[in-house]
């Protein structure tokens, strides 16, 4: 049966559409969460929590994903600590991809979806991990599990993020994977203290164990 002119130019826009999508291109218009695709380049000094913020902001622009409240994972310690899971919103939270990394702050603290093929740079790429070259999955966080700051003395924040000699910074894997099976190698926001000779928090430091000072993206409104 022959068919008629309007049914084929429905078809046409219907695979044109469909071939949008096969390319692959970056969503970004309801982006919400990323790993950014770069840190400071100073080790664990990100210039402070304000310093961090404008970073995921200043990718979040260039990704298309602006105009939003782009606020960094990060816990800091001492008098008025911050805990990092205070300063992203309620969620729910999606990748470049669109894909659901967790719907509250509870599920992001819990059963989530952060995997290594979901915790995604704002650019839509995956982040190298254990058994990639240069492995980067070790996340600035200085959180515990639950998000929260870490009391005591012992630093776990570069110095709340002004540090690139002396120090220690906590990272989560972004991968989810680490040298065993236990909960912190496979853990997301806390892994690990950041060390090395430079005294634990230059960028060299960072490199060293795995990671080079990219930090969690979450849109707060």
């Amino acid at each position: 049966m022959r068919k008629s002119g309007a049914y084929w130019i429905v078809v046409s826009v219907v695979v044109a559409g469909l071939g949008m999508f096969w390319v692959g291109k970056p969503f970004a218009g309801d982006m919400s969460f990323f790993v950014s695709s770069t840190g400071s380049g100073k080790g664990g000094d990100l210039g402070g929590l304000e310093g961090a913020d404008r970073i995921c902001r200043t990718l979040a622009d260039a990704a298309g994903s602006g105009g939003r409240t782009w606020r960094a994972y990060l816990s800091t310690q001492g008098p008025g600590a911050v805990n990092a899971r205070d300063r992203i919103g309620s969620g729910p939270w999606f990748n470049a991809k669109g894909v659901v990394i967790a719907k509250d702050v509870a599920e992001l603290h819990g059963a989530n979806n952060l995997t290594k093929q979901t915790a995604l740079t704002e650019k839509g790429e995956v982040v190298k991990g254990r058994g990639d070259t240069p492995n980067t999955h070790d996340i600035l966080t200085g959180s515990k599990p639950d998000g929260t700051a870490f009391d005591g003395p012992a630093d776990m924040t570069c110095s709340n993020w002004t540090s690139s000699g002396a120090g220690a910074a906590m990272v989560g894997h972004s991968d989810r994977t680490g040298l065993d099976d236990s909960a912190p190698a496979k853990s997301w926001n806390s892994s690990h203290p950041s060390r090395g000779p430079g005294g634990g928090c230059s960028q060299d430091d960072l490199k060293s164990t795995g990671g080079k000072g990219l930090i969690y993206c979450f849109a707060a409104d």
